[in-house]
């Protein structure tokens, strides 16, 4: 989860109260501090909070906390003539931009490193690595309006930010940092985003880097956001957090014209409105409330609120809030203001003395053999999708899965049924670090006919030398360690597509096939977009403390 960095001197003066008032309630808003040091703290924020991932945002939601201001706050939007021309050859790279202008801002290094901070944060916890969202924000007396966001050739030439030399598109993404960190994003394009003014000036090359030209600096007034990405909701909420955490700084909120197939006015810092029962949020709670007493609970989060009647409010929900999609979201806001601390608790009417289930007890026990072999544990989704679990890993796909009835996204449309898929993703994500790389997972998968949650052992290691005879040691040393009566293991050849034929092998327990490994086929490597040889093996661990033990 996000940590933010909190300057006490900063946190202060932007909400009028002492430092020691903000240790001591700041964790009954939801966050946990993880440090406490001279000049600062760091904080941990939830992911759903992106608002909350700056000092400014802190602020305004500690404000309403302590009753220091209420209700939904008010950013006025200007209007501008500023505008951003979207040529159709950006449509097949990098489709949607959003942008605003804040005006009138007296930037100091602690307000500059709060935006950075921030401009980081949601790229992580929105933009998917920046895959999906990323901010670029410039000094706008550098530039020329209308600007211009379209494809260029990866030969295009400018400087990039901390560099003193021209490169080209191309260069940037095999020398300066940023460009290596970010160039998976890219991969596959014959042209790049490019973001320029009116006389040619760069602005950008989204998501990878800013031009060194319109650096943001203490002497600049006047900031141009813009906003890229794959979807339209993501961006314009990083939007909105960005203008609002500024306005927090005084600056002044000024709209531009985003002139694509159809014309848009952003950003648009218009409340949601939403419904809520008094008697629901009683309920859940645990408290008498009053729709009165519910309302000011909501005014403490920085919500606006309406008395309907006896059992209902209606609540204005701030454009940078997209965390509260139903009413139960609301009620745990307002659990927050009326204070937990104030909830209270009571003893359960039965005492039990509880232990350590056997499935937990053999899943650590999986994961000390694993670690003590060097391997490192990572944990990933449950939701998986048919590509990645079937076609990218060259096994059939079988007619019964447990399919998400109104998936959200094209990648989590299925409960796993393999963890294979989930750890080579991940050494997909991490291939431009040092090798070799050796990682793990114990998870529940959800594997045909029965469908039944079962609890699966997986492990993968990439480097250049890895082949079968290493995967073949490192089962050895898993079941010796596992079972109780190793010497009941037998190995025989595979057909698992997944692998190479010649260099597999399934695990028979009891005559009962409890687990595969080998080393993964050349196709699947490719799919994955791995250079280097990978060896895996994943065990049925029910099947193994089960029937095989």
């Amino acid at each position: 989860m996000p940590v933010v960095k909190l300057y006490y001197d900063d946190l202060e003066r932007l909400t009028g109260v002492s430092k020691d008032v903000i240790l001591e309630r700041l964790p009954m808003l939801g966050a946990d501090i993880e440090r406490i040091e001279e000049d600062h703290v760091a904080v941990e924020f939830f992911p759903n909070r992106p608002d909350l991932f700056s000092v400014e945002g802190v602020a305004r939601a500690m404000r309403g906390f302590l009753e220091l201001e209420a209700g939904l706050p008010r950013f006025e939007v200007k209007q501008s003539d500023i505008k951003m021309l979207v040529d159709a050859s950006v449509k097949g790279v990098r489709p949607h931009v959003v942008c605003a202008l804040v005006r009138n801002l007296k930037l100091d290094s602690r307000a500059i490193e709060s935006l950075m901070q921030l401009q980081e944060h949601l790229h992580w916890g929105l933009g998917r690595n920046r895959a999906k969202v990323s901010v670029g924000v410039h000094d706008f007396s550098r530039v020329k309006p209308p600007f211009h966001y379209l494809a260029a050739s990866p030969d295009f030439k400018f400087v990039p930010l901390d560099f003193n030399e021209e490169m080209s598109m191309q260069e940037i993404l095999e020398r300066h940092p940023k460009g290596i960190a970010f160039s998976f994003i890219l991969e596959g394009f014959d042209r790049y985003p490019l973001i320029q003014d009116n006389e040619g000036n760069v602005l950008s090359f989204p998501p990878i880097i800013n031009a060194e030209l319109t650096r943001v600096t203490e002497e600049t007034r006047d900031i141009f956001i813009e906003v890229t990405g794959t979807e339209e909701a993501g961006i314009s909420l990083a939007l909105n957090i960005i203008v609002c955490a500024l306005a927090e700084r005084g600056g002044e909120i000024h709209s531009v014209a985003v002139h694509d197939s159809t014309t848009k006015i952003t950003p648009n810092l218009e409340a949601r409105k939403m419904r809520v029962s008094v008697s629901a949020a009683t309920r859940l709670i645990g408290v008498r409330l009053t729709a009165e007493t519910a309302r000011e609970c909501c005014e403490r989060l920085r919500l606006g609120a309406e008395i309907l009647g006896d059992d209902e409010l209606e609540v204005s929900i701030p454009a940078y809030r997209t965390d509260i999609m139903h009413s139960w979201d609301i009620i745990e806001d307002i659990a927050i203001g009326y204070g937990y601390e104030n909830i209270g608790g009571e003893l359960p009417s039965t005492v039990t003395v509880g232990e350590i289930h056997p499935t937990e007890e053999w899943k650590a026990l999986a994961r000390d053999v694993m670690t003590g072999l060097g391997y490192l544990e990572v944990m990933t989704f449950t939701l998986a999708s048919e590509e990645r679990q079937f076609l990218r890993m060259r096994r059939p796909q079988p007619p019964s899965l447990l399919k998400v009835a109104s998936p959200i996204t094209t990648e989590h449309t299925m409960l796993r049924v393999s963890l294979l898929p989930s750890l080579l993703e991940v050494l997909s994500l991490n291939r431009h670090y040092e090798l070799p790389q050796r990682i793990f997972e114990v998870g529940a998968v959800f594997p045909p006919p029965s469908l039944q949650e079962r609890q699966s052992l997986a492990a993968v290691s990439m480097h250049v030398d890895a082949d079968f005879a290493e995967v073949r040691a490192v089962v050895d040393a898993v079941l010796e360690e596992l079972l109780a009566a190793p010497a009941s293991v037998k190995f025989v050849p595979s057909d698992d597509s997944a692998f190479l034929e010649g260099r597999r092998g399934d695990v028979i327990i009891g005559g009962v096939n409890v687990g595969v490994f080998g080393e993964l086929h050349p196709e699947i490597l490719e799919n994955f977009e791995l250079v280097h040889p990978v060896v895996g093996f994943e065990l049925d661990l029910d099947a193994i403390f089960g029937d095989g033990r």
